[in-house]
């Protein structure tokens, strides 16, 4: 039977149309597959109904099934859908997506309306929304500089050019008086891998300084080696540094470790920060967090007499040892405060059988709305980064929604807010589910699907994880796609993206997408030249263009519409594998 289906699927879902195969073709191959379904079945007799191999072979067949269903409908439609939502949701009117500004109202009002035109029901209580209480803060920093006195010498900092600074908490102005400087490594406390950056340090009312990424990134043999654990992300720094009492934090820039370049620093931090809104106000985190760019931190170090590269080379090595760094601060600001609902926007198509369990497709809608001016344009329009996400799941929603048959497992499709500003949108729905998490199958998350030319491979990111690598491949089987497997998660990829949400609590994750093994590598060269050699990343020129190109995009969107399918017409649960860091939370969960 996996012969019969990959065959059909290749012709179907490969091929530009899906109309190709008549329908008396796909009923007779129907036939055919349900009489070895059944022989199939009456062979493992005796068996438990929970058996994988059972299992896989009646997948496989409602795989099919679901094809049939909608094979006399072109791929056509779908990429005029795509480009249409898109053009529309990144758009100059909609301001950059920014949440808490003026243009929310409208996007969340199109992203509704979208979701009730292809037929989901509103899954937030008889709303389409899902409130989100945030905070919105734009710090103004005194005189625009950070003041640093040093042993040897003093420093002035200039705010956006070498620093970048913000706070998170409701308190209108703030001074930190005298304020010590402490270099922390990298800022970790990570006791599994023996490590721990302020054992005997005591850091309460001080400004740590603290590394990017994680020890691995320089040596293969600490942590996860390249690939990046949670505790090199910025985020964690910031967390870490409140849990240990600072009073600030300021993280050294290096593009390598990083991964992305000072401007995209400087792009995310532009006008307000927002973060979810705690019951203190935020007081739990520190007064005031932020960047220093390599250059800035050299001037530092100068300034209190001590070697920064000798001070980065220690922090490397295990059993390094955290430092005062003789230097001061008297650090004076202001907040500009706004306490405002987001929200994400929520639809539901109901299932039947098992309507109590859930599949969610997720990408967030926000971008970051108007800030500094870049060749004169200043909006920032997020077409790639994501309005193609939430196209990507509009058009999902619309194709099962045209199903014949309803599957048995209901499908949330969730667009949510703020995921540039810490994915703060997912973090409030992992914390606020709609729907029970142990009734959760999986989330599948899209972030970006345009311009994406066809490939012959699939990647599998952070592979090895869960169960779904196996839904994965047999989808991308069926494509005619070859499957490539890849723990290369030097960036943190994997922490990056609202899906990491859903895993910290348990929820299996697929993180997976097309490669780069082009279908036709020429054409990909003289499309990817269209760019200029530059990156649109969290720039303003990630805009639409009528020349993006989607038939990449369309497969990794039907492939994951057919892993979906799949699962939302089992009842079976795809389980964390052992070693998988949330394993034992999915585990929890379910007893």
């Amino acid at each position: 039977m996996n012969k019969l289906f990959n065959s059909y699927w290749v012709k179907s879902f490969k091929c530009g149309y899906l109309c190709r195969l008549t329908v008396n073709k796909l009923v007779r191959m129907k036939q055919t597959c349900l009489i070895n379904a059944k022989e199939d079945e009456k062979g493992i007799a005796g068996q438990a109904r929970n058996d994988r191999s059972f299992r896989m072979k009646k997948g496989l067949l409602a795989l099919l099934i679901l094809v049939a269903s909608i094979a006399m409908q072109a791929q056509e439609s779908d990429e005029l859908l795509l480009r249409k939502v898109i053009k529309e949701l990144s758009a100059d009117t909609f301001g950059g997506r920014k949440p808490l500004s003026v243009h929310e109202g409208p996007v969340l009002n199109y992203i509704s309306q979208k979701f009730k035109e292809v037929g989901l029901e509103p899954a937030a209580g008889g709303s389409y929304l899902q409130k989100v209480p945030l905070l919105s803060v734009t710090t103004h920093l005194k005189y625009n500089q950070l003041n640093v006195r040093g042993k040897k010498d003093n420093v002035a900092l200039k705010y956006w050019d070498e620093t970048v600074v913000w706070s998170l908490r409701t308190d209108k102005s703030a001074r930190l008086t005298n304020a010590e400087y402490v270099f922390v490594g990298f800022g970790i406390n990570a006791p599994e891998y023996g490590w721990n950056d302020y054992a005997d340090l005591d850091v309460k009312g001080k400004v740590v300084v603290i590394l990017v990424n994680d020890p691995g990134f320089y040596d293969d043999a600490l942590f996860r080696g390249k690939n990046m654990t949670y505790y090199g992300r910025w985020t964690y720094k910031f967390e870490e540094a409140s849990r240990q009492g600072a009073a600030a934090a300021l993280i050294i820039h290096d593009t390598a470790a990083a991964s992305y370049d000072w401007s995209v620093v400087q792009n995310s931090r532009a006008g307000s920060s927002l973060s979810v809104l705690s019951e203190t106000g935020n007081k739990e985190l520190v007064a005031l967090q932020g960047w220093v760019t390599g250059d800035a931190a050299k001037k530092m170090f100068d300034a209190a007499g001590v070697s920064l590269d000798e001070s980065l080379a220690a922090a490397k090595k295990k059993g390094f040892k955290s430092f005062p760094l003789r230097l001061k601060s008297t650090i004076e600001f202001t907040n500009e405060v706004v306490l405002g609902e987001s929200a994400n926007v929520a639809g539901v198509l109901p299932g039947t059988s098992l309507k109590d369990e859930y599949i969610i497709y997720s990408a967030h809608w926000d971008h970051l709305g108007i800030g500094q001016a870049v060749d004169g344009d200043s909006i920032y329009n997020g077409a790639g980064d994501n309005a193609s996400g939430v196209a990507a799941i509009t058009l999902l929603a619309k194709r099962f929604n045209e199903l014949t048959e309803r599957p048995k497992r209901s499908i949330l499709f969730l667009a949510v807010t703020a995921e540039e500003s810490g994915l703060l949108g997912s973090e409030y729905y992992a914390k606020h589910p709609l729907f029970p998490l142990n009734k959760t199958v999986v989330n599948l998350n899209i972030d970006g699907a345009g311009d994406k030319m066809r490939t012959k491979d699939v990647i599998i990111n952070h592979a090895g994880m869960s169960e779904l690598d196996s839904y994965v491949k047999d989808a991308a089987a069926a494509q005619g796609r070859t499957v490539k497997l890849s723990n290369n998660n030097a960036s943190g990829g994997f922490y990056r993206s609202d899906h990491f949400n859903f895993a910290k609590v348990g929820v299996p994750v697929v993180l997976a997408g097309g490669g780069r093994e082009y279908v036709n590598p020429e054409a990909a060269k003289e499309h990817q030249a269209l760019y200029d050699g530059k990156s649109n990343y969290h720039q303003p020129s990630d805009e639409y263009h009528d020349w993006w190109d989607f038939s990449g995009s369309l497969d990794d969107i039907y492939l994951f519409f057919g892993i979906g399918f799949r699962l939302a017409n089992e009842d079976y649960f795809p389980k964390w594998n052992e070693g998988a860091e949330f394993k034992s939370i999915r585990d929890g969960k379910s007893n």
